[in-house]
């Protein structure tokens, strides 16, 4: 530790850490949700309001499909930032080589994936005719871009159990900046309409992923990759899965339930579908800033744990939780001030912006809820309870969400009360993760740190 680019987290006070750990995190997602949004915005003004709605629509599908192997990119970073704090040098080695070559073949997946379900998904979905060729087309070019994503993805990850949250925010910076200039090339000069931003996405996720891997073949540190170790090691694929796996069916399921309340989106029309996008769009910067602080807790958890440190991982979750509900409550804030102009960025249609504005004002003021929920859920992975953790939000949820959709909102079918489910499953599945964080914590304390359930032999 102690490099240029790295924080230490296992040493010293720990909320100035946090801070510079995050702020790379949160910048580099929000321009990646800037870079998507050049999608939607360009479409919208210049292809009009059904290539808007094709795109905006697509984000659950995406999310459903892909979530899952960003799963197992968590699991990657939790095993190696626990190795960190452990010291295996040769475990990081083995990590890092089979987590590379896990993303490249989970792209290839992607792909098929992609290129088969996602019409299905879109049928299945009621997507209305005027909407459903475009979005199906703009889909199958997004998937044929997996690979590269993964890659980007698996590779910030490792970087992120590091420490290192600076250089996958200038790699995306680079790739995104040519995203926006090939969307406005390609769909204003040649009229390519949802093909030409489907395309900017994946050439830009591919400059993207050719910066991480070339960063990875020309470092000095321990995740330097070896062309001739590029191996799948069972013992550490089977630890990033423990970790990876529940996080990524959590994903899954999570986006089943959207899908199914996006369904219910579809039921009221393509202005409807437009409004909603919009707002989902930028909502996105909210999320992103909130899941900022989950990637911290599991980052900076693991790394405590692996190094022993039991008693750093309760300031770990305070401070992330204590930072999370302050960036929510300004970041919403600001953003429900600026939204007539934030949502006018994307249509200038009355009804659209009405729509769009009635999901707005919900999110923007409830949203810290979400993230103080996020975090523990980072937390908890960190400490080992992936599993259990899947199990809380999949229930309290996925679970609290259907039921409203299939019940309450059958009997008060309007646009506004489809969406007051997310505030109420965040808070019934934050306060049922504090009660698991005190559990495991418990735990923790009461274990010999000379045995250690979780040393390098269990890792």
């Amino acid at each position: 530790m102690g490099k240029k680019n790295e924080v230490d987290m296992i040493n010293g006070p720990l909320m100035g850490k946090i801070i510079v750990f995050v702020i790379p995190v949160i910048l580099s997602g929000v321009l990646q949700l800037l870079f998507n949004a050049a999608d939607i915005v360009v479409v919208g003004r210049y292809a009009g309001s059904d290539s808007l709605a094709a795109v905006g629509s697509t984000t659950s599908i995406v999310n459903l499909l892909v979530n899952f192997f960003i799963g197992i990119s968590i699991g990657a970073n939790a095993v190696t930032a626990r190795l960190i704090g452990v010291g295996s040098k040769s475990g990081i080695e083995e990590t890092v080589h089979t987590a590379m070559v896990t993303s490249v073949i989970s792209g290839l997946i992607l792909v098929f994936v992609g290129f088969i379900f996602t019409r299905p998904l879109l049928v299945a979905m009621g997507s209305p005719e005027n909407v459903l060729n475009k979005s199906a087309l703009y889909l199958r070019i997004y998937f044929a871009g997996m690979p590269a994503t993964m890659l980007y993805n698996f590779g910030s990850a490792i970087l992120r159990a590091f420490g290192d949250t600076k250089r996958p925010l200038i790699y995306l910076s680079i790739g995104g900046v040519i995203n926006v200039v090939l969307n406005l090339f390609l769909v204003i000069v040649f009229k390519m309409d949802v093909a030409g931003v489907g395309i900017a996405t994946v050439v830009a996720q591919c400059i993207a992923a050719v910066l991480v891997l070339r960063r990875f073949l020309s470092t000095d540190e321990l995740y330097r990759l070896d062309r001739t170790k590029l191996k799948i090691n069972k013992h550490r694929l089977l630890q990033m899965f423990r970790v990876g796996v529940p996080a990524g069916l959590q994903s899954v399921v999570f986006n089943i339930a959207n899908v199914i309340i996006q369904s219910s989106v579809n039921s009221f029309g393509a202005v409807v579908m437009a409004g909603n996008a919009s707002a989902t769009s930028i909502e996105g910067i909210l999320f992103t800033a909130m899941n900022s602080f989950n990637q911290a807790g599991l980052t900076f958890t693991s790394q405590n744990l692996g190094a022993k440190k039991i008693k750093r991982i309760k300031k770990v979750l305070i401070d992330c939780v204590l930072l999370v509900i302050i960036v929510g409550i300004i970041v919403g804030g600001g953003m429900y001030i600026t939204s007539d102009f934030l949502l006018g960025i994307y249509s200038k249609d009355p009804e659209v912006m009405r729509y769009a504005s009635m999901r707005f004002t919900l999110m923007c003021a409830t949203y810290f809820i979400c993230g103080a929920m996020d975090t523990t859920t980072g937390v908890l992975r960190g400490m080992g309870y992936s599993f259990f953790s899947m199990c809380i939000s999949l229930i309290c949820v996925c679970g609290i969400r259907l039921l409203f959709v299939f019940t309450y909102f059958q009997t008060h079918r309007t646009y506004f009360t489809l969406f007051l489910s997310y505030p109420l499953s965040w808070i019934a599945a934050f306060a049922v993760e504090m009660v698991l964080f005190v559990y495991g914590y418990r735990k923790l304390i009461r274990a010999n740190p000379e045995n250690d359930i979780f040393t390098e032999a269990k890792v």
